[in-house]
């Protein structure tokens, strides 16, 4: 199978693309360096989509940067028409992940809370071309936004049929990115991935974790009630496979792990694994403080969310225990 992987060079495109590669597929990335086996956005937005059986879309930049202020007045400069992923599979996506500063551009977020990106207006253009596309449409194509679509409880379970996605910003975003996401008709298979954290080796979430736990100051953020919907890299990559070469698989799935997970047990697991103890908490207030109150829910608020039509489509699962996937990536 040929595949077209939009941020290929990343944390979770890196995982893909070797999985993808050692399972005997063909795999192209859209970088904004030239290399083998890669083709810029520049190329993709001049030439058009090259012949490919399928595409994923994992470009964006992180929005838990705590260096970056998430405040009202940079969301108004960011317009919300997300119209990225149709312009990709066409080839109309004109800016990289990260590019275009000072452009009114359109976003969408993927795993661990990212934005995509796409220049605003862009979306018109790329449905006119749309009837040009031809045999170059791909017959599967996959979205990976976050479980930020459900809304935190400390007592609800959320599957794959469960409502969401209107309760705040982040919700909302992620409804009208997976609304955006979709192609016209019925040539290609639509699978939609909704990601928990993402845990993995030299990047993720535990990159920013390990030096405070291992120094011995870890533990849980906030009251440590809240679900921890997480994953293993290794499991996160094996899904969007699993769901490329099975026919069958389409619609939403639930990219977490079947073991839900508190906030303090992971705290306590990742401790465990490092051989230290994990009772420090991290005070909302300083939260707050370092993200603002927005981004700060998706740290202090969560949901406990069950891949139940994902375990149903016959994908097992490399790490479906926290204490195991913990242990593998520290090791």
């Amino acid at each position: 199978m040929r595949v077209l992987v939009g941020g290929g060079t990343g944390f979770i495109g890196t995982a893909l693309s070797q999985l993808l590669n050692a399972r005997g597929h063909e795999v192209t990335l859209v970088s904004r360096q030239p290399g083998p086996g890669r083709i810029t956005w520049d190329e993709l937005a001049a030439s058009g989509l090259p012949s490919c059986d399928a595409a994923v879309n994992l470009a964006g930049e992180n929005i838990l940067n705590p260096l970056r202020r998430w405040n009202e007045t940079f969301q108004k400069e960011q317009p919300l028409s997300l119209a990225l992923q149709p312009e990709f599979l066409q080839g109309r996506n004109t800016s990289g992940p990260g590019e275009g500063q000072g452009e009114n551009i359109q976003m969408a977020l993927s795993p661990n809370g990212e934005i995509l990106r796409a220049k605003e207006g862009e979306a018109k253009e790329a449905s006119t071309t749309e009837s040009q596309a031809g045999p170059r449409t791909p017959r599967a194509n996959e979205c990976v936004p976050p479980a930020a679509y459900y809304q935190p409880s400390l007592t609800a379970e959320y599957d794959e049929d469960s409502p969401g996605g209107d309760f705040d910003f982040f919700s909302n975003l992620v409804t009208k990115w997976e609304a955006e996401a979709r192609l016209p008709g019925d040539s290609t298979r639509q699978v939609v991935v909704r990601s928990g954290v993402v845990l993995g080796r030299g990047g993720g979430a535990i990159g920013h974790m390990l030096l405070p736990f291992r120094l011995g100051l870890g533990g849980p953020i906030g009251s440590g009630h809240q679900f921890f919907p997480w994953i293993h890299i290794g499991d996160l990559a094996g899904i969007l496979t699993h769901a490329l070469e099975a026919n069958h698989v389409h619609g939403v799935l639930n990219g977490v792990a079947p073991s839900s997970a508190t906030n303090a047990e992971f705290a306590q697991a990742l401790g465990a694994a490092l051989g230290h103890r994990a009772f420090i908490p991290v005070p909302s207030t300083i939260v707050q403080a370092v993200f603002g109150r927005e981004r700060a829910i998706m740290l202090l608020e969560g949901q406990k969310v069950i891949p139940r039509r994902t375990l149903a489509t016959g994908y097992q699962y490399s790490f479906p225990e926290l204490g195991a996937a913990l242990k593998e990536i520290v090791a």
